[in-house]
């Protein structure tokens, strides 16, 4: 394994290799097998020996608290040996294996669920939300809250047809997995921004203004004397940049903003090529603190995932197979005129045969 050579500047993080753990450095590039012991509990043996990972949900945004409370298991557990995955797990790293059920104790004890593995729902990957995003049309964090209270089972087992991942993002700027995962949620703005005309010319440059349109839906104009911009209604995708760059463009709308569903999207390349989502329900209304609607919707999709797809099969290969016909027809989701993909090179895209397939 190659050692970082001495560093002559600050620039750049240090190498990944000093926070490994001693026995995955030992075993780096020789690893011989691996095992899955139970939900949430995996092993990887090499020449060196076997190291246990403990995987465990986290909210993402986590408390100081929280983050405490896995140090300190960490440092009775696995040598104070944890990281985070990507979607946003923490994974404790064991070399005994005597340690993974008083580890899973005091987790449970803490109200952690630890699971995540294999043929299940991993932790969902997600955005800001109201929380901290100007942008948000939803709260990314409470709408995780409330789908995985309602999807627990399928993170703490196995029993799916394949691993399960679930995304979720606050605007249709999409910071999150949304375009590739499984089931993704999306909050989406419907109205376009309300123009401030008092504010805009003491709070913004016009110029940069008009150029954060991606449409060029915004247009400079001039009310009694007072330089300020339009908008082209019809042009307006209520993405939010304006008011990024503007905030007398102000785009959140407590009545009009929602929710949208996209099924299908993966990453991996096993079986099929890599797929983007594509839309299942076009607008579920904000009703927070628990969003009955979507966490319905949502769940309804999962079961439905459960109890027919294949074995290894994801959302969208199952989806594939059976046709969007069915899967309409089975999931009770009513097909819209906003399921008509007419974005320009959509054609592509297109089924050319009148072949339905039930």
């Amino acid at each position: 394994m190659a050692t970082e050579a001495k560093r002559v500047t600050d620039i750049g993080p240090p190498h990944y290799d000093q926070f490994l753990h001693p026995m995955i450095k030992a075993n780096y590039g020789k690893w011989e097998v691996h095992g899955s012991i139970k939900p949430g509990v995996l092993s990887h043996t090499g020449p060196a020996g076997t190291i246990y990972t403990v995987r465990c949900a986290s909210p993402r945004l986590v408390s100081i608290n929280f983050l405490r409370n896995i140090m300190d298991l960490a440092d009775k557990y696995s040598d104070g040996y944890f990281r985070f995955t990507s979607r946003n797990n923490v994974e404790f790293l064991l070399e005994k294996s005597e340690n993974i059920d008083p580890l899973i104790e005091d987790l449970n004890a803490m109200g952690t669920l630890v699971g995540g593995t294999n043929n299940a729902i991993s932790n969902v990957v997600h955005t800001q939300g109201w929380v901290h995003c100007h942008s948000a049309a939803t709260d990314a964090s409470g709408l995780v809250k409330a789908v995985m209270d309602e999807l627990a089972e399928y993170f703490t087992s196995e029993k799916l047809p394949h691993k399960l991942r679930v995304a979720v993002a606050c605007c249709l700027n999409m910071c999150g997995a949304v375009h590739a995962s499984d089931i993704a949620i999306l909050g989406l703005h419907r109205t376009p921004p309300r123009i401030d005309n008092n504010t805009l010319p003491n709070q913004c440059e016009i110029p940069t203004t008009v150029a954060s349109c991606p449409n060029n839906a915004i247009r400079p104009t001039s009310i009694e004397g007072k330089t300020t911009v339009k908008v082209d209604e019809d042009k307006c995708m209520y993405c939010g940049n304006c008011f990024t760059v503007c905030p007398a463009m102000p785009l959140a709308d407590p009545l009009n903003d929602g929710v949208s569903i996209w099924v299908g999207g993966k990453i991996s390349n096993a079986r099929t090529e890599p797929m983007f989502t594509k839309l299942a329900i076009p607008y579920l209304p904000n009703n927070p603190p628990r969003w009955p609607e979507v966490t319905s919707a949502v769940k309804n999709i999962v079961e439905l995932y459960a109890d027919n797809a294949r074995p290894f099969e994801r959302v969208g290969e199952w989806i594939n197979r059976i046709g969007w016909e069915k899967f309409f027809d089975i999931t009770g989701i009513e097909f819209t005129k906003y399921h008509l993909d007419d974005f320009r090179h959509a054609g592509t895209t297109y089924r050319r045969s009148l072949h339905n397939r039930y």
